[in-house]
């Protein structure tokens, strides 16, 4: 596939890395000493200069251009070049990285339709929902970033007087916001329908907001004790932010240290159910004062990453359950990859490579996206865009005839993702989570794309 990617910082070189073997890439960089190098270093194409001009946009071909990646460190660039990239290219793809949450939100303006945008990336929301699913629930399933965070999935296992025993999953009215989706009983797999009926001892996939989730775990399991976990966050900028919104359930007391007073207010003010200390937690005394070896979780995420590392290890030595590492240049994560046992670090996570295996998923010419495979790998959990004008298009999801065995468990609006229910409205643009299998996957093609 013919592949441009603006910007050869972290990001856009690992991507050059990992592609430029498999598709002809092409790599537009501003400075002409780091492109001249990056032509003798890389099997890609480099064209030198500004990628939010159009000229230069022309000039790498992006008029035949399948899938068009802006890197860069600067929103601006990004944005702009994306649509122009839209505008010249026929058949283009569009994704973009934004560090701002400003172009997320769409209350007033929707940035990502206004640029005419595919899909947005945002490096430290995408950290996030990798350091989310160590906390939320280490037992759920693998099943990366879906939704972006947004949806999760857990296994359940039915146990001896569960309330869902011996009736339909019609019958049993759950929360309209989740959606038992596939259940092995023993040997038997399958993909849930109205029908089913749940035995104990039966393995429930579940897909549902997050703060639902947890609460429907005691109608399967009767013995799930609701458990209170204790999470201290060193550092208040994007990535914590994100991450306490993941956590926004009363099982997570959430603890933040941040040496900037001005960003400590503005923290309690826009969380007012979290505990905001202003201090530098590199201070052992600081440490030892706020009990950081009774805590559950301890996440360093500042943008600083030998004080992430360095509190990371203090927070081990004082015995805090699991520590969790963001590094922010790519070039430590290998060394700290091997000695994560040696430091103590359970987790180890860059916003660079998260945003990079992003992409990746994206740079396929099947019509869909592949999440994960459920059981013996018969059934698919697979993203779809609806298309316009498709016989999905404008109709609620009661309304069409889904394939057999197939279920859909999320429907992406713009920046929005939800479990639909039966009234639900899907349109043009929309993107659908839907578990399938894999020989029906054609069918529901043609009811998503016409």
């Amino acid at each position: 596939m013919n592949i441009i990617i603006v910007g050869a910082g972290e990001v856009g070189q690992h991507l050059c890395t990992i592609m430029g073997s498999n598709h002809d890439v092409t790599l537009i960089e501003r400075e002409a000493e780091l492109a001249s190098r990056l032509d003798d270093e890389h099997d890609v194409r480099v064209v030198q200069g500004n990628g939010s001009h159009a000229s230069v946009l022309v000039k790498a071909g992006v008029a035949k251009c399948d899938f068009f990646l802006a890197m860069t460190s600067d929103d601006k660039t990004n944005l702009l070049s994306s649509s122009l990239a839209k505008a010249l290219g026929h058949k283009t793809t569009t994704i973009t990285r934004i560090h701002d949450q400003t172009y997320n939100e769409s209350s007033i303006i929707n940035y990502q339709s206004h640029f005419g945008i595919d899909h947005l990336l945002n490096p430290e929301a995408l950290s996030a929902v990798e350091l989310a699913k160590a906390i939320r629930n280490p037992g759920r399933i693998a099943v990366e970033n879906f939704a972006r965070g947004q949806i999760e999935v857990q296994q359940i296992r039915v146990r001896e007087k569960a309330k869902v025993l011996g009736k339909t999953l019609a019958e049993l009215r759950l929360d309209p916001r989740i959606r038992v989706g596939y259940v092995q009983s023993g040997d038997t797999q399958e993909v849930a329908h109205a029908g089913t009926v749940l035995q104990p001892g039966d393995l429930v996939t579940v897909f549902g907001l997050p703060q639902v989730l947890f609460e429907l775990r005691s109608i399967f399991n009767p013995d799930t004790e609701a458990e209170s976990s204790r999470v201290v966050l060193y550092g208040g900028g994007e990535t914590a932010i994100a991450l306490i919104r993941m956590l926004a359930n009363t099982r997570f007391r959430v603890r933040v240290l941040e040496k900037n007073p001005k960003v400590c207010q503005k923290l309690a003010e826009s969380f007012p159910g979290i505990t905001v200390i202003n201090g530098d937690a590199t201070s052992l005394r600081l440490m030892e004062e706020e009990q950081i070896g009774d805590a559950d979780y301890f996440v360093a995420c500042t943008k600083d990453d030998e004080a992430n590392v360095m509190t990371c290890l203090q927070a081990s030595k004082l015995g805090a359950k699991h520590v969790l590492l963001l590094v922010n240049r790519a070039d430590y994560l290998d060394v700290l990859e091997r000695l994560k046992e040696t430091l103590g670090l359970e987790l180890v996570v860059s916003p660079r490579l998260a945003t990079a295996n992003e992409v990746v998923r994206y740079i396929s010419r099947d019509p869909y996206i592949d999440l994960a495979r459920l059981g013996t790998g018969d059934s698919h959990i697979i993203e779809v865009k609806v298309f316009p004008k498709s016989p999905a298009d404008g109709k609620m999801l009661k309304e069409i005839k889904w394939p057999a065995k197939s279920v859909v468990v999320g429907l992406l609006h713009q920046t929005e993702a939800t479990v639909p229910g039966a009234n639900d409205l899907i349109n043009g643009g929309d993107r659908l989570v839907a578990i399938v299998k894999k020989d029906l996957i054609p069918e529901l093609l043609t009811i998503l794309h016409g």
